[in-house]
């Protein structure tokens, strides 16, 4: 099985690191993004990049701000 990484950056993108062909990444329309040649890459967390779904850096320019630690559920909430 192939192993896949996907690091949630401190105020930046999702980071996916996995052995090239592995993935497969497709829009809204189920259209595949050409990851020729990248075994990693960056996807876009803040809504800014004009490269989506790819990060173009412009989360430093716009100080967004994430969500980075997971949140535990409550026991007894539902």
């Amino acid at each position: 099985m192939a192993q896949v990484k996907i690091t949630v950056r401190p105020n930046g993108p999702y980071r996916v690191e996995a052995p090239e062909g592995s993935i497969d990444l497709v829009d809204a329309n189920g259209t595949p993004f050409d990851l020729t040649g990248k075994p990693a890459f960056s996807l876009c967390r803040c809504g800014g990049s004009v490269n989506k779904p790819f990060c173009d850096g412009t989360h430093s320019k716009i100080g967004f701000q994430g969500a980075e630690l997971a949140v535990k559920k409550n026991e007894g909430s539902s």
